[in-house]
């Protein structure tokens, strides 16, 4: 292991560890009370993270973090649009004990029946029920409610920050799909929703059983997209944020997307792990096995 991924380990469990006993000085007045309660957020990867490395080196990677949740995209080999190559990745993941939640982002170009169900196709054979919608267009979404009733698979538009000119922010997605199947909604990327101005703590709580996944990143500066650093190096109010989803009950999946150093991004994604980890067990949790 090199120093430069001991130093992050190393620095992040202490922080981990010591928000763990933080918690137990806590409550040390009734012994009873000291045993915590199980995670109520279900951490995940999003599989774009590694989008340098092959399939069996991301489920190599997943077995290191302990992290067998995966939001799988299209990318090198990691989840095949062929349907034959697909069901050998599929059989690899079943193998690992890696269950995919999600896929994407998988991306709605055109408005046409075919090339929709081709999609939907795709995430039925893998057994995911969120598509993680990268750029469909508001004319194209009752179209896509369509196959929604039809598979039963929710869509979680997902926003792209400033950038985007038509989903730069989860609120813009909720106007868009407020009157339609709740089984549309979002996936918030809290880097992107950050540039935007919005407060996301707040989008968090109007998204509210409309939002299917997140997507976690950290900025040192909001106003700057190139500022990613691993998550508990930026200023991304990451306790904030899980105190919502847990005040709201969140059911879906926090995917880390770690998108700097793609060729050698373990460091930064140990230290993020680690990082949100520490943050629950100092909220009175502790991972068991998850």
């Amino acid at each position: 292991m090199s120093k430069a991924l001991t130093g992050f380990y190393s620095r992040r469990d202490f922080v981990r560890s010591g928000a763990l006993v933080a918690a137990a000085v806590a409550v040390s007045n009734d012994v009873s009370a000291l045993v915590l309660e199980a995670l109520p957020i279900r951490l995940g990867l999003a599989s774009y993270t590694f989008r340098n490395f092959s399939r069996t080196q991301l489920i190599a990677f997943m077995k290191q973090l302990n992290v067998l949740a995966l939001n799988a995209k299209d990318v090198k080999d990691h989840l095949p649009i062929n349907a034959q190559e697909e069901s050998a990745a599929l059989a690899d993941y079943a193998a690992a004990g890696i269950k995919l939640h999600a896929a994407g982002a998988i991306y709605f170009a055109k408005d046409e029946d075919a090339d929709i169900r081709s999609k939907f196709e795709y995430c039925k054979r893998a057994g995911i029920d969120v598509v993680i919608a990268g750029d469909p267009t508001p004319e194209t979404l009752p179209r896509i409610e369509k196959f929604v009733q039809e598979y039963d698979i929710r869509i979680a538009i997902h926003n792209h920050g400033p950038e985007d000119r038509i989903w730069p922010s989860p609120l813009n997605v909720l106007r868009a799909v407020k009157n339609m199947d709740p089984r549309l909604g979002c996936c918030i990327d809290v880097g992107h929703t950050v540039r935007t101005g919005a407060d996301l703590v707040q989008a968090i709580h109007e998204a509210g059983s409309r939002l299917f996944n997140l997507h976690m990143k950290d900025l040192a500066n909001f106003g700057s997209k190139e500022s990613q650093v691993a998550v508990g190096d930026g200023i991304m109010p990451v306790s904030e944020m899980f105190a919502a989803l847990i005040e709201m009950k969140y059911k879906g999946y926090v995917d880390l997307e770690y998108e700097v150093h793609p060729d050698d991004p373990m460091p930064g994604v140990i230290s993020s792990f680690a990082y949100m980890r520490g943050i629950l067990s100092g909220l009175g949790y502790v991972n068991r096995g998850r």
